[in-house]
Order: C-alpha cells, then structure tokens, then sequence
C-alpha cells in the first residue's frame, strides 16, 4: 500500500489561510460599504442612479447645477394679431431649447465637474445661438406686421446656477404678492419643461427635503381688507368634480395654442373636457363638463402633484411625463373647491367670455417672486401660507393648495402678449388701479390626502411630493400655478354678477333661504393669501391686498393651543368633491358624495372626509433635519445604498480587517 505524501496543512500554515480569508472578508465589507454610500450621495458627486421596480434608472445629483434664461415672453407686452401664431411657435421652441439643454446638463454632470469649460462649450455657448436664431424669427415676425421690439437680442445668453439659488426675494417675508403694479401677474406659464431627471430617472432634479417646512413653526401671516361701503360680499360657487377621470395632458392652449407638450409638465383638467392644445374657441364652447351646473364649460387646470416614490405612471415614457423628468405616482384630489368672490371696496362686472387667466409663474425658481403665487398649507393651519416651501403637515391635517386669481381686467382684451397685462391683482386694500373694473376673484382650493414625508432620510420611509415643473426648475413649490379660461354661460356669468353685488351664497354651496351679507367685516373663505417663505419657521405678515387672494379666513380665534382656521358660512367647502388619491392614471370610480366644511374641528386629529388621517408627526424644531437632509436624493426603500446608509457593514469590516492582519504578522515572525 503506497504511502500518502500529501503534506497536511501545519498550524502556521492553516493560521496563515485565517488571516487571509479575515483580511479579504473585512476589506470586501469596507468596499461594499464605501460604494453603496457613494451611490447614495453621502461620498463623491456623481449622479445616483437607483433602480424602481421595473429596474428603471433614477437619482439625482447632488448640489447640481440649473439653467438660468431669460424669460423672453415675459418681456413681450405687445404681439400684433397676424404675429402671435408664429410668435407663440417660437416661443415654444425657446422652451424646447431649455428642456434639451437641461437634459444635456444632467448627462454631463461628470464632464461639467472635470472640465470648468465644458458647460460653456458644449451647453450654454450652442443654447445661446439656438435661443439668438429664434428670437430673431420672433423679432422678424412682429416687425413685419408691426412696430419691432427692442432689446430682445441680449436675452439669448443662459447660465448655470446651484439648484440652491434662487432668484428673489427669499429673506423669510418671500411675498411679494402685490401684483398690481403694471398688472403684473397673470400669464406666467410660458415654463420650460418640467421635471425630474430626463430620461426614466426619478427624482433626479428635486424635490429635496430643504423644499419642506413644518407648518406648525410658521407664524399666522393672513390679512384681509375690511370690506368698504360699496363692498361685493357675496360668493358663488361652482362643483366641477376631481378629475376622477383621469384627464391630463402636457399641453397648454393659452401660452402655446397649436404646440402638443407645450407646457413641458402635466396639468389636471376639471370642468371643459376638450382643453388640448389644438382647442378652437369653439371647441371649448361646444365640449362636454364636468361640472355639475353644465352651464359652466369653463377649464380650470393645473400642474399635477406626485408622489415621488418609484411609480410609472402611464406617462413615463411620454413628453411631459418621465421624458423630462416628471415621475412618480399622481396624485387625484381629495377635494377641489372653485368659488367665485367679491371685491372689497366695488361691485364687479362680468368676466368676458373665452377670458383666459394665468396666476403664479411656472418659472418663478429662475425668474424670482415678482409673479410667483404659490400657496401651500396643510386644513387646521390656513392662517399660515408658505410660498416657497411645502408644507409638512401634522396628523390628520391634509395638505392644501391654493390659487387666487386676478380680479381686475382692462375692460377690453381676453388675453395679452405675455398673458398678463388684461388682467391684475387689487392692491392691498382692494383697490383696482388704472380704471381697471372688478371682476369676480376665482378662488381655487385642493386639498390631497399624502402623508407628511420622511425628511430625516429623504423621502426614504415615507416619499417627498411635488408639482410637475419645467425640468430646469427643479419642482420648487414657488413655481405652482393655476390656469381658467371663462366658459361660463353668458346668462350664468350675470347671475353669478348679480348674486355676489346683491351680498347672497349662490351656486354649488348655496343653502336654501340664504341671506344677504350686508356685514361691515370682510367675506372671508377658507383659501388664504399666499405667504412668507418659512424656512426661517417664522413668516412675515402678508401685506398684499388682493394679490395672490387676500379676502381669506382668518386665524382662528379659538382656545389657545388651537391653530385651525375655522370656514365661514359663506365658504365654499358644500361644492368640494371628495375622492380617495389613485395610484395610477387610471381613473378611480369612488367618487364621495359632496364634503362639508375641509376642517371639522379645531383638533389637529381631526377626520378629513369621514376618516382618521395616519399621517406620522412631524418633527417639530423648524425641521431642523431637513437643512441636513436638503442635498439628499430621494430614494426607494431597499438596495445596496440603503445597506450602505448603516455603518455597521464598515465597522465589522475594519475589524475583521484588522484581525486578519494581526494574526498573519504573528505568524509571519520568526520563531525565537
């Protein structure tokens, strides 16, 4: 029998195999550890690319940079008739051209950061001679049938900026709201493409948890103007449901007639069911409605809110949608509330009809605040508006979106060159300036059931929410806007007229026997001003009369320790249609019958709809984690980075690391 050779492991030797196995244990767990940590954003600056369930890419870069233009349609005040079919072409393509180039940016985030001349070469440089050639066609056209513009050639030259700047007044008193001068807010939606990170990626240009404030540390910044002897006090609402249905689209018929995804974002659609870019007046005036009174056919639209948490909804393959950045679940209203108010110091005339009215700016993250509207608080808290943050909301408050248009018009034009000059806000006390007339102030109210988001880790635990924007603009809630092109009946129209001169509760909300309101205090509803930006917890008192909607309800007055803001009996919340939010464009079929009053009680606990809201407490201390968290991507929950947010991978790493090492030295020295 031949004799086994095969020498056995020896003691020095098996030590030796320890070591190494320890050593490249610990050192794959460092290396696991510091990668996933890089993909989240806490190591390096490249851009996350995270999967969904369907193993799409998306992520965002920290501290990235936007693009900054010009707003060029903002600066036409005059465009002649036989001009404006080109001009508006233009327009949109200018918009077109920023989408692209923003698109271009976020591909060449790791080129932008090596090479300090690559964002001039490759992205800004050929932007401005796109933008140069195009403005010159609009010069062109209008100089053919009319008076040539000046001064349009120096706004071809774009720049980048951090998606931290923003442009304005941002000092804690953000309101800025007045408006009235020069008429200066109505037609702000000549936006940009909207979005997230381009292509699939979700989330990859905001929201971050900086865009969100806890609505408890805000102060109550609401005024109104004390109604005067010729006082319009009365309402009128109009029901027009949800959206339920599911109508959406990324066009916009007012700023880009005759331009498919022209708003670059998507927009919820209530009342005329026909509002697509290619809509002739006559379309809008023969379409169907959703409104319950059919003698309104008026089109009421605005940005759609979602959920950023992985979802693919069926627009994420679309223009407008995914394409350009715009991901995430879409959220359908709990409520929508449309009430048409009075003026505090004159009785109002009839709205023309085909009236289009465009309140805040879709582009107010580069533009700034001179024609930001936005207004965002959570039911219980609507004495306190933030403009420029989103609200963070306690347990069983919901959050509430509000637009108050512009009610005064020149008396002649339905639309102007920029889609603001017809129209403006009063100014604080309520006065319309320039011989403008009064109209009734549309006063839009939504309320959605989501859940305050996790801010401590992101959107982690429970996701971030956001308008659609134009991709540049990074979804910053100051950029939130509202669109309302008059449909109405022309006999509805006098009898809304005559309801709020004669002081009564009419239309969707009106009770039987309503009496007049011939009180000397102001009409109050249960939309308040847009306020103070609130990152510092503390918000200015709003000063700006009719700009952004003054008459709104007041603080409570209630015991102290209770925030609510209670409706008034002449609020609109009898017209709110109330539904459950869907989780996909598909439209839900539970439609609830109309709600009462959004805020049932002065307790924050309170049920919205009939059911005890889940939503977790925020934080209080003025959201101290969100400044930590502000360049924090917004992620699913799982994976490698969530792994590599725990330090433990790394720290028993290093100790097995360190073990290996030591025991392959003892073994190493040489017996004495």
């Amino acid at each position: 029998m031949g004799r086994n050779t095969r020498r056995r492991p020896t003691g020095p030797r098996r030590a030796t195999f320890a070591a190494v196995a320890l050593i490249l244990g610990g050192g794959g767990l460092l290396a696991a550890n510091v990668y996933a940590s890089a993909t989240e954003g806490g190591l390096g600056s490249e851009p996350v690319r995270q999967t969904d369930s369907d193993g799409n890419a998306w992520g965002r870069t920290p501290g990235a940079a936007t693009i900054d233009c010009p707003d060029v349609g903002d600066r036409l005040t005059a465009v002649p008739d036989r001009a404006k079919p080109d001009v508006d072409k233009e327009l949109a393509l200018l918009d077109q051209q920023i989408a692209e180039a923003y698109q271009r940016l976020q591909e060449s985030a790791q080129a932008v950061q090596q090479d300090s001349g690559f964002d001039d070469s490759a992205i800004t440089n050929p932007l401005k001679e796109k933008r140069a050639a195009t403005i010159e066609r609009i010069v062109t056209a209008i100089d053919q049938v009319g008076d040539r513009p000046q001064g349009l050639e120096a706004l071809a030259a774009c720049g980048l900026r951090a998606s931290d700047d923003q442009t304005g007044d941002q000092d804690g008193n953000g309101q800025d709201q007045d408006g009235q001068d020069g008429q200066n807010q109505a037609g702000q939606e000549q936006q940009q493409g909207d979005g997230q990170d381009q292509g699939n990626q979700q989330a990859g240009n905001g929201p971050v948890a900086a865009d969100f404030v806890d609505i408890t540390t805000v102060q109550p910044n609401v005024q109104n103007p004390r109604n005067g002897t010729d006082a319009s006090r009365g309402t009128f609402a109009t029901s027009c449901g949800v959206n339920a249905e599911g109508l959406f689209n990324s066009d916009n018929v007012i700023v880009a007639p005759g331009v498919t995804n022209g708003a670059h974002h998507f927009h919820d659609y209530v009342g005329n069911q026909d509002n697509q870019a290619f809509a002739t007046d006559d379309d809008l005036a023969n379409a169907d409605t959703s409104c319950e009174n059919e003698g309104d056919k008026s089109s009421y639209y605005w940005p759609v809110l979602r959920l950023q948490n992985g979802t693919r909804e069926k627009d994420a393959d679309a223009p407008g949608g995914g394409t350009e950045g715009n991901a995430g679940e879409i959220v359908t209203p709990q409520q929508v509330t449309l009430t048409f108010t009075g003026n505090p110091r004159s009785k109002v005339v009839a709205m023309p009809r085909l009236l289009r009215i465009i309140t805040g700016d879709a582009k107010a993250f580069v533009n700034g605040n001179a024609n930001a509207n936005a207004s965002w608080s959570c039911t219980g808290y609507e004495d306190r508006q933030l403009k420029d943050k989103y609200p963070v909301c306690p347990k069983g408050s919901d959050v509430v979106r509000s637009f108050k248009f512009q009610s005064c018009w020149d008396g002649q034009n339905i639309d102007s060159a920029n889609h603001r000059t017809h129209v403006a806000f009063a100014d604080a006390e309520g006065n319309c300036a320039g011989g403008f007339p009064a109209i009734p102030q549309l006063v839009q109210r939504i309320v959605y059931d989501v859940d305050a988001p996790s801010l401590e880790d992101g959107g982690r635990t429970t996701p971030l929410f956001a308008v659609d924007s134009f991709p540049e603009q990074l979804h910053k809630p100051v950029t939130d806007h509202g669109d309302f092109i008059n449909v109405f009946d022309e006999d509805l129209m006098q009898e809304m007229v005559d309801c709020i001169n004669d002081g009564r509760k009419c239309g969707a909300d009106a009770d039987p026997g309503s009496g007049s309101g011939s009180g000397d205090e102001p009409q109050e509803t249960s939309t308040p001003t847009p306020a103070p930006d609130a990152s510092a917890g503390a918000g200015g008192e709003s000063d700006s009369g009719d700009a952004g909607g003054q008459q709104t309800s007041k603080p409570s007055s209630g015991a102290p320790g209770t925030h609510g803001t209670e409706p008034s009996d002449d609020g609109p919340s009898k017209a709110a249609h109330s539904v459950r939010p869907k989780a996909d464009t598909t439209p839900s079929a539970e439609i609830a019958a109309a709600t009462a009053s959004p805020d049932h009680s002065d307790d924050h606990g309170a049920r919205e709809g009939g059911k005890e809201r889940t939503t977790p407490a925020p934080a209080t201390g003025g959201k101290a984690s969100a400044a930590a968290a502000g360049t924090e991507p917004q992620a699913v929950n799982g994976g490698l980075a969530d792994t590599g947010a725990r330090m433990w991978p790394a720290a028993v790493g290093g100790i097995l690391l360190i073990a290996g090492c030591v025991l392959l030295r003892r073994v190493r020295r040489p017996s004495a």
